[in-house]
């Protein structure tokens, strides 16, 4: 089955199939107007698409992978230079837009997005290897790289969350992430059509509407999840919901009590990230334990490897190691990043250190740059320090980095949103919990957490607060 096999297939004229903000359509809507954008691409290799979230991204989106386009979705914050570098690194021949948007004046040529066209060509069917998304990563370390993702990948991926968490055509997805990212777009507009459940995309995910859209699943990141754990009259509205799915960042264990205690659902944990998709998840019929991102997808395989590439025992710490089919086919225009995340008998190198207990769960540590703090000789994990953190009632947001300690070689530094706390209290509180060497040597207090899009904490830049 193609990508978009169900969505070509469909007869289902009801109303509201996919709904953005106040505007919706039906499936045979959607697929007729997403057709009459095909029409206007018929020969372009790579589209770029201004990923607003509103329902011109949804069928522009569409209309380009019908095309047998590759699609380039581009962040609608971008500034100017990052915007440049996504068009033209990406050789984005076409811009696919709404008239009037800003800066459609410039290359690549506009081509007009208008929802109230409808077509009924039939487009050959994509080959499945072929390019579908050139997703640009957040360029941490330099310019954003664009990860290219077939097809083939991307059906592999929903494919697979499907089996884990029981998606069917009689669910009701309810979001308000971002669509430039593999879990707005990818997982949150391409798994219902491939799925062919139904759609709500609510705009900016305030509490109160989530709590109103009715949906029997629900995505988030811990920031949406956190809001709503503070909303308990919006999150106990959510208890009619069959499927409550975090990811992008781990959840505080802290919100994850909460929203069992409100909502009755124990949220669910899924791992990701643009060059991989989604590899692990904990499963609708499984466990879903705190600080856990569950089992490998069908067709997935993991490894947890030594600073060296050897082979670690359950439990123990080290950098995750993933291959199957939902890997991406490399960066574009950069081999030297290519190969720098290879191995030499074929795994991908995340980046990320976790453990894998002796059942196979996963618990994702955090990226091994920033994550894993050398101190003294032990090896700490970030994540587990800001657990603890985050169980004092005064502590409304952490994060924990390894800072140079002349001595130690790292010392765990935390950076912490709260309320009356002093810094010595801090630390003997983490110590009282953790193991005395995992105690914060140092704790800042700050108004804010830098964060990106997703919810992500930037801790690159916690040293600006």
């Amino acid at each position: 089955m193609s990508l978009l096999s169900r969505l070509a297939e469909t007869t289902d004229d009801r109303p509201g199939a996919v709904r953005v903000g106040d505007r919706s359509l039906s499936w045979v809507e959607l697929r007729r107007a997403a057709t009459a954008v095909a029409d206007d691409l018929r020969g372009a290799g790579r589209v770029a698409v201004p990923a607003t979230a509103g329902l011109e991204t949804v069928v522009g989106v569409v209309g380009g992978l019908i095309a047998g386009a590759a699609v380039v979705p581009v962040p609608p914050d971008a500034g100017p230079m990052e915007r440049d570098h996504i068009l033209r690194d990406s050789g984005a021949e076409l811009l696919l837009a709404a008239p009037g948007t800003p800066d459609a004046d410039a290359a690549p040529p506009l081509v007009p997005l208008d929802l109230a066209r409808r077509s009924d060509t039939r487009h050959p069917e994509p080959d499945p290897a072929a390019t579908a998304l050139i997703l640009y990563t957040s360029g941490t370390t330099g310019a954003p790289k664009g990860a290219v993702l077939s097809g083939r990948a991307v059906a592999a991926c929903l494919d697979g969350l499907a089996d884990a968490w029981d998606w069917t055509p009689d669910d009701l997805l309810v979001h308000g992430l971002p669509l430039f990212h593999v879990h707005g777009l990818v997982l949150g507009v391409l798994g219902p059509l491939r799925v062919g459940s139904r759609l709500h995309h609510v705009g900016r995910p305030h509490p109160e509407r989530y709590a109103a859209a009715g949906g029997s699943l629900y995505f988030g990141v811990p920031t949406i999840w956190s809001r709503i754990a503070a909303q308990p009259a919006a999150a106990r509205a959510l208890r009619g919901a069959r499927l409550l799915v975090s990811g992008s960042a781990a959840l505080p264990e802290p919100v994850f009590a909460a929203l069992a205690g409100m909502t009755g659902h124990r949220p669910l944990e899924r791992y990701g990230m643009t060059e991989t998709l989604v590899t692990v998840s904990a499963r609708a019929d499984g466990p879903r334990r705190p600080g856990t991102v569950g089992v490998p997808l069908p067709g997935v395989h993991t490894r947890v490897v030594d600073e060296h590439g050897g082979p670690l025992p359950a439990d123990a710490m080290g950098e995750l190691q993933v291959r199957g089919g939902t890997l991406f086919d490399g960066y574009l225009n950069r081999p030297d990043a290519d190969a720098a995340t290879r191995t030499a008998d074929g795994w991908f190198r995340t980046g990320d250190v976790a453990t894998v207990g002796p059942d196979g769960t996963h618990r994702i540590v955090g990226r091994a740059a920033t994550d894993l703090i050398k101190s003294g000789g032990y090896r700490i994990g970030a994540g587990e320090v800001e657990d603890a953190l985050l169980a004092h009632p005064g502590v409304r947001e952490a994060a924990v980095v390894g800072t140079p300690h002349p001595d130690l070689g790292q010392q765990v530094t935390a950076y912490v949103v709260g309320d009356g706390v002093a810094e010595a209290e801090l630390i003997d509180f983490v110590a009282r919990h953790l193991s005395a060497h995992k105690r914060p040597r140092q704790v800042r207090l700050v108004g804010a957490l830098p964060r990106n899009a997703m919810g992500k904490v930037q801790k690159s830049r916690l040293t600006e607060v």
